[in-house]
């Protein structure tokens, strides 16, 4: 597959002749149906393409977790407990600032849609000092929740490896918001390759770099959880300084002048990424801090239910990058529909094309999970306390792979229209009005334990897939979409 395909447009649709103002399929027109079934295939394509390197580059990431939980694991249940809570504990807050900067994909794609790339590395170098303020903020946070953790009742056990991993991982956080930014602008220009070279690239660094810190080795000292946490910021900084690099010399960036100067901070500007980009963190955040608090309190009720869980979820957490990957390039080509003018029915078609796509990886990672949850686990542990529990909330984690990935899709359609501050809302219903709640009732309230805290996430991520689908459809009727 020629990777450079997904710079390619669309070609313009025909124009429509009607008369009539009936109500019409988002891409099939009544008398002619064949004549838009190509534009659709097309799309779904064209998505395709543009999803795969983001799919995969999603993945190396949750790999990431994948070595981390495994090396944590085969070091004692211990440490693979200190490193659920201290990852949890790392990605609340990073919610915030990578869903910020979120806002660069559509602001990008539908500025390269409408035929303004000149604009573009202006909005970009405005986008890295609003990365580099929220990566500083984000360094101090971390510092400071270690101090929480015996308040939050995270078992003793727990607390020393939890904070050895933040006092590691939290100096790879700065680098961490700059890498984003950039690779949001490489997404939003429709070329996702580098998100998929430099994911595997980090990936095959910290799988020896990792295990070498966590056991001690080559006269090094045998850090567990902590080195697990330096490891992964030595990758990030690694990742960051290639992705640099790659924009500085790519051709297909050129033209951009992407650091041919320097910019001072454009207050207007910065608040107008914020102004999209805020919501989109808080969206994410209410989604990814339901799951991260789910563990937080798994680990008040001690070591193994919250190794069990951590298994679980890292296994799940690598499904949602697929329908993840797709979601993000679903935002890129519904902002580029808006961009060039095709109106509400282009708009349509990009996100159906997204969610065809969507619903054939969630069936397929649902079907892995029921038939596969044990042999799966096995990967992880050898504790049978641990597995046993482990395999049967993988179960749980199939029943919710499609409300997962038509909530994760239908988001990434309304960040292509720029449609951020409803959804927040949304979200914030779903996950804490009704995930939350329901998952703490039972999981605490009613002594479910773990299986209880699940049937929460189920309940969450259901009703944000109907509020968020339902969003999407009102949203894009929009009067102002049909100037194409």
């Amino acid at each position: 597959m020629d990777v450079r395909l997904v710079a390619c447009r669309d070609p313009a649709p025909a124009p429509d002749s009607r008369s009539d103002a009936r109500p019409q399929s988002p891409w099939l027109p009544v008398s002619h149906p064949s004549s838009t079934a190509a534009p659709f295939r097309r799309e779904v394509r064209t998505t395709a393409v543009l999803a795969a390197p983001l799919v995969l580059g999603h993945l190396s990431t949750g790999l990431i977790g994948f070595v981390d939980s495994v090396i944590a694991g085969h070091h004692g249940t211990t440490t693979l407990a200190a490193v659920a809570v201290g990852t949890a504990l790392f990605w609340l807050p990073m919610m915030i600032p990578m869903g910020t900067l979120m806002a660069l994909p559509p602001s990008v794609s539908q500025l390269d849609g409408a035929g303004r790339r000149a604009e573009i590395g202006a909005v970009f170098r405005q986008s890295l000092w609003l990365a580099a303020g929220l990566g500083v903020l984000l360094f101090a946070f971390l510092t400071l929740a270690v101090h929480a953790l015996a308040p939050m009742g995270i078992a003793p056990e727990i607390r020393p490896g939890a904070t050895a991993f933040l006092h590691g991982i939290r100096w790879g956080v700065p680098a961490l918001t700059l890498y984003y930014a950039m690779r949001y602008l490489s997404d939003g220009l429709h070329w996702t390759l580098p998100t998929m070279v430099l994911g595997f690239g980090g990936l095959l660094l910290l799988v020896p770099l990792g295990y070498v810190l966590a056991f001690g080795a080559f006269g090094l000292p045998e850090l567990g959880a902590g080195g697990l946490g330096y490891a992964s910021a030595i990758m990030i900084w690694c990742q960051a300084i290639a992705f640099f690099v790659y924009l500085r010399r790519a051709p297909r960036f050129a033209d951009l002048a992407l650091f041919a100067r320097f910019d001072p901070p454009s207050w207007t500007t910065i608040a107008g990424l914020l102004r999209t980009g805020l919501p989109i963190g808080v969206t994410v955040m209410m989604e990814g801090s339901l799951f991260i608090v789910t563990a937080l309190l798994i680990g008040r009720l001690g070591e193994i239910p919250a190794a069990a869980h951590q298994i679980a979820i890292n296994v799940a957490s690598l499904c949602f990058m697929i329908p993840f990957g797709v979601a993000e390039a679903t935002t890129v080509r519904v902002g580029h529909a808006v961009g060039s003018a095709r109106g509400s029915v282009g708009v349509r078609r990009a996100a159906f094309a997204g969610l065809v796509l969507v619903l054939a990886t969630q069936a397929l990672s649902g079907l892995v999970l029921l038939l596969g949850h044990e042999a799966i686990v096995g990967i992880y542990t050898r504790d049978l306390a641990v597995s046993g529990l482990a395999a049967v909330l993988l179960l749980y984690a199939a029943a919710f792979q499609f409300p997962d990935g038509i909530q994760v899709l239908s988001a990434g359609a309304l960040r292509g229209l720029k449609d951020t501050r409803v959804p927040m809302f949304l979200a914030a219903f779903a996950y804490w009005g009704v995930g939350m709640p329901l998952g703490a009732g039972l999981g605490l309230g009613l002594g479910w334990g773990t299986r209880g805290m699940w049937i929460g996430l189920i309940a969450g991520l259901g009703v944000a897939a109907l509020l968020m689908g339902a969003r999407f459809l009102r949203s894009s009727r929009d009067p102002r979409l049909m100037a194409g």
